[in-house]
């Protein structure tokens, strides 16, 4: 399913390029002296992954119309971490993997430096914290561009990145907002339906009250995500994201599980499930339709067929709703009569939610040859003619507020997608600490298996937190004294010496 998401995220992306080449002509620069063949000018852009495989799409995403409205513009596209310079290597167990951040440093600080970056949330802090961006609140000023024409939650995520400061713009964000279908609340008697602003409790207490039936014709009131339930673990992640608990220690070194706010967290989403207000896997499942011949891609999902009254998703759960709508006849199911208010949050950490990515985040190297040409990218990335390209998208809304509007005529709470700030995601030390110890990811799989115990009433969720601290701190000094070998002994006690074997 996500190859097929990313193919024709792909082809989408393509196709607006190539549908709107003609209005961003009149976007070209009056000073750029684009007609002088004696002043061509080469723009080096960085990215952090990249190959010659992929950078067709590349361009025709992000730098065909601007390298066409501006003629003595040469674009460069330079990978940090090239994919085609590993794909005939052999890979080896626990192989250490690049470290972004650093390659990143080498394309910006070599002999011949790119001039643009294009990040994520995590190598851009990294890279803010080590002065090789150029600080972009002074050029807004004096292009007199407005900030307030962005989604202010945008710029208040992007510069929470840039502790405190502006050190990249982008065009467009992937949000999430709770969809609710007003029918299943009908049907539960219940009349207060979802609002803007709601935390988790609150929502969480709707789903008691929707929750109806037993065994096969449970209804259910909340899932963490529209394809359906049943991993806890996965769950609490999300739940806890926007409050930054941290598994272990910076070093990697030492548990930090064992707490209150760790214990609040497990006991929170283990007695949902006990009380089957969140459902499992198996308490979502559907006879197949008796009609066959329609291809029906929709029945299985718990949203869609009634099972679940609300749930969180992405923004292209819109598009997937309205085609639903359109076709419900054909697939002899009940249109949904829905609409979206924000992803609910915790009162420690109001207006943050986990579930918002800024992945477009467009840079100027602080070292680059061509800084005039690259705030012209950066501008034209950020600028209303890109932004109305990118309002067309599916998948992703424009950083720019005044092209954010309803999909197809839909009528739907559209600021629910905006209102939250981002959480921050993983930072770039946590990230270079899984590439120095690839094992350091079987704490999730302790951490899971003890959760799994909790639902099987078999521990109480300070037993299953201690038992996860101790064979926690086991397991990383395990790693310390072996960072790349294998791991012996973590799993036995639950899946026999086999399971340990595999870790290796």
């Amino acid at each position: 399913m996500k190859t097929q998401r990313s193919r024709v995220k792909r082809w989408i992306g393509a196709g607006l390029a190539l549908s709107l080449f003609v209005p961003l002509l009149a976007a070209c620069n009056a000073k750029d002296h684009s007609n002088d063949p004696n002043n061509r000018h080469t723009l080096r852009i960085g990215t952090i992954y990249g190959s010659k495989q992929d950078e067709s799409w590349f361009r025709q995403q992000y730098t065909d119309l601007f390298e066409f409205s501006h003629p003595n513009i040469d674009i460069e596209i330079v990978p940090a971490i090239d994919y085609s310079e590993q794909q005939f290597e052999q890979p080896q167990p626990n192989q250490k993997q690049p470290d972004p951040v650093e390659k990143a440093k080498e394309i910006m600080t070599g002999a011949n430096p790119v001039d643009v970056m294009m990040l994520d949330s995590s190598t851009l802090t990294a890279l803010v914290r080590e002065n090789l961006l150029v600080q972009l609140d002074p050029l807004l000023k004096e292009d007199k561009i407005d900030l307030n024409a962005f989604v202010p939650t945008v710029i208040e995520g992007i510069k929470d990145m840039g502790d405190g400061n502006l050190y990249a713009l982008t065009p467009t964000f992937n949000p999430s907002a709770l969809f609710y279908n007003k029918k299943a609340f009908q049907k539960a008697g219940v009349t207060d339906l979802p609002h803007d602003g709601m935390t988790w409790d609150d929502v969480f207490n709707l789903a008691r009250r929707l929750k109806q039936g037993t065994g096969k014709d449970a209804t259910y009131g909340f899932t963490f995500n529209s394809w359906g339930g049943g991993d806890g673990f996965y769950d609490i992640q999300t739940y806890a994201a926007p409050l930054q608990l941290r598994m272990y220690d910076e070093k990697g070194e030492k548990m930090t599980v064992n707490t209150p706010q760790w214990e609040k967290v497990w006991t929170t989403i283990a007695d949902l499930y006990k009380n089957h207000i969140l459902p499992q896997g198996q308490d979502l499942q559907v006879d197949p339709p008796k009609d066959n011949t329609v291809n029906n891609p929709y029945y299985g999902r718990p949203f869609f067929n009634g099972k679940v009254a609300m749930t969180i998703a992405d923004y292209s759960m819109v598009n997937d709703l309205i085609t639903f709508n359109n076709n419900a006849d054909k697939l002899k199911m009940d249109k949904i009569d829905w609409d979206v208010v924000t992803v609910p949050f915790h009162p420690e950490v109001p207006n943050v939610s986990g579930n918002i990515y800024l992945n477009q985040l467009t840079a100027i190297n602080a070292k680059a040859q061509n800084k005039d040409d690259a705030w012209e990218f950066v501008k034209f990335m950020n600028s209303e003619e890109t932004a109305k390209l990118k309002s067309r998208s599916y998948y992703e809304m424009p950083s720019r507020k005044d092209f954010i509007k309803p999909k197809d005529g839909a009528s739907y709470n559209v600021a629910a997608f905006y209102t939250m700030k981002p959480a921050p995601q993983m930072s770039a030390e946590d990230q270079a600490l899984q590439r120095e110890k690839p094992n350091i990811g079987m704490v999730n799989q302790i951490g899971s298996q003890e959760f799994q115990q909790v639902l099987d009433n078999k521990k109480t969720v300070k037993e299953a937190l201690a038992e996860w601290e101790t064979k926690g701190n086991d397991l990383l000094q395990k790693i310390k004294a072996n960072p790349n070998g294998p791991i012996e002994g973590v799993f036995d006690d639950v899946y026999g010496k086999g399971a340990a074997m595999m870790a290796k």
